[in-house]
């Protein structure tokens, strides 16, 4: 009876106790998260305003607009970088008109295109500083102010301010592991937020929990709904105090999520101690009773067996992870075989693929110098002869130059005229053409169009690239195939056809992606143009046409006159 009537006891004060001081620190702790908000609010607020002012500066400084003025960029970028010491902004860049970054602190960012970015375009069409939230290849987002640079009513370029707001997620991440905060846009998408897998999602996306599973999560779960706090959302299966502020700043709203670890800390901390009281009182009735030495010798044999599975448990685990370690050495002497015969296979087929273009050319020339003399025109044949010399010249370039791609450099560059260039290709592909009377196009420039390369690998993509644009007509009544050369801020060669067209440009120039037949193709033509023409220092670009068929583009960076006798 006295038993009871302690454990009676004892229950009720611990209810009251629990749900007395559960509210007075759980009031404390979202009085607190208040405080924070507004401290968070106000820090996010005060760097955009701040940075806010930085576009117009900047905009009317004077070795700036020089710069733009004289295009001599020498200093600018030294420029930029001591004043984003003092603003504290992430990054700056000076765009010119075109969108080409011509100053920036990151060097590393020189040269990039920025015409089709969305803070570039709104910059130049408005008047005002312009503000941009902008997504990240890598995740997260990009938060950027930018203004037209304008002298004498022309327009020189846009200048970009990237404000830092990354540093406030690691401050919000690193003031306490419990807590969470994300920020939210107009729209309700998360654009900050201290979980990188939040961002980009709406509130409610990022608040989806999987079903609890584990043991132990169920009776947190459970011991939270008996403590009685009032949980506002759950983050990963966890309890947490949801508070919401807004930032007076284009419609956004900031969110924190406090877990109630520390009031459960506080509320626990006093309940063990009255549990503690309550206990030494069972201990002395159990004592008067003579059931403690009992107590301890159950006490101590369930804590034996459980010792005795842990270690039977603990062996079988050592002999898995043994097991497992040796089927992981045989599988890495696996995949290293496994890797030497792919590049193996690779390079098998990189050389059959690009010499099968030059043997149909030689295996033609042969059969017009036999005609040629069984008509007793020797030297018309001397010419076939010739044309088939130059042929076994160009596949010993073509091998040194697939050997050259497998170590990636070590070629020697030249000016090299692509007009030239454009019509030595036609040349060799000149039996394939005819034999399909295909309709060709030629727009060239009157100007020689020079750029620094290797011939022969420059030769080798435009045939790539014609070749392609033959096999995409095969089946076209009419087959026509346009070639433009253009000279700008780039050479150009534009490959166009009016066959049908590419159904998946993702993975176009992925070695070993073809749409041709089994033995007609492996492939790696256009894998190995795109390579090419990355090592000169361009880029190959595919796209469909608005009437029907493909346009390749190969884009170099030109060679100037003067770089040209300077080569010389």
């Amino acid at each position: 009876m006295f038993f009871a009537l302690l454990l009676a006891v004892a229950a009720v004060t611990v209810f009251f106790t629990n749900k007395v001081l559960t509210n007075r620190f759980t009031e404390t702790t979202r009085n607190r998260s208040e405080v924070r908000l507004a401290l968070y609010t106000g820090n996010l607020i005060s760097e955009l305003r701040r940075n806010a002012i930085v576009p117009q500066l900047l905009a009317r400084d004077p070795a700036l607009i020089g710069a733009l003025n004289s295009a001599d960029y020498s200093q600018s970028s030294q420029r930029l970088i001591s004043f984003v010491e003092e603003i504290g902004a992430a990054s700056l860049m000076l765009l010119d008109d075109s969108g080409r970054t011509v100053a920036a602190t990151d060097r590393n960012r020189l040269g990039e295109n920025h015409r089709g970015e969305a803070y570039f375009v709104d910059a130049l069409r408005s008047n005002n500083t312009v503000f941009t939230v902008t997504p990240r290849e890598a995740g997260g987002f990009a938060f950027t102010y930018t203004r037209r640079v304008d002298w004498q009513a022309e327009t020189l370029g846009v200048i970009v301010v990237e404000v830092d707001l990354q540093k406030f997620e690691r401050a919000w991440a690193g003031t306490s592991t419990s807590d969470a905060v994300l920020v939210t846009d107009s729209t309700g998408k998360i654009i900050m937020a201290t979980e990188p897998r939040w961002r980009g999602l709406t509130i409610d996306e990022a608040l989806q929990r999987e079903p609890v599973e584990s043991a132990i999560e169920r009776a947190l779960r459970a011991t939270a709904n008996w403590s009685a706090l009032p949980a506002d959302a759950y983050v990963q299966g966890e309890a947490v105090m949801r508070m919401e502020g807004r930032v007076a700043f284009r419609g956004w709203r900031i969110t924190t999520f406090t877990t109630y670890a520390s009031v459960r800390e506080r509320v626990n901390g006093v309940l063990a101690l009255e549990i503690m009281g309550f206990a030494i009182l069972a201990a002395l009735a159990f004592y008067f009773l003579n059931r403690k030495t009992a107590l301890r010798m159950a006490l101590f044999q369930r804590e034996s067996a459980e010792l005795r599975v842990l270690n039977a448990r603990l062996q079988r685990e050592i002999a898995e992870r043994k097991k497992m370690q040796d089927q992981l050495d045989v599988a890495e002497q696996t995949l290293a075989q496994s890797s030497k015969l792919a590049a193996l296979g690779e390079m098998s087929a990189a050389v059959s693929h690009e010499l099968n273009q030059p043997l149909a050319a030689m295996k033609t020339y042969l059969a017009g110098a036999g005609l040629l003399l069984r008509r007793n025109r020797p030297e018309e044949a001397l010419s076939s002869f010739s044309r088939i010399d130059d042929l076994i010249e160009r596949m010993g370039a073509i091998t040194r130059q697939l050997k050259s791609y497998a170590r990636k450099g070590g070629e020697t560059l030249a000016p090299v005229n692509m007009g030239d260039a454009l019509v030595s290709a036609l040349s060799m592909m000149e039996p394939q053409l005819k034999r399909r009377k295909v309709s060709i196009s030629r727009a060239i420039p009157d100007r020689p169009v020079m750029v620094m390369g290797d011939r022969v690998r420059i030769e080798q993509v435009m045939i790539n690239l014609l070749r392609n644009a033959l096999d995409a007509t095969q089946n076209e009544p009419d087959p026509q195939i346009d070639l433009i050369l253009a000279a700008g801020e780039t050479a150009s060669l534009t490959v166009r056809d009016n066959g049908h067209g590419i159904e998946d440009l993702e993975t176009l120039f992925e070695p070993f992606y073809t749409t041709k037949q089994p033995g007609e193709g492996v492939g790696l033509g256009l894998a190995i143009s795109s390579g090419i023409v990355n090592d000169l220092g361009g880029r190959l670009t595919a796209r469909n046409a608005a009437v029907g068929g493909a346009v390749f583009e190969m884009q170099l960076p030109i060679l100037e006159e003067e770089e040209h006798r300077a080569a010389e």
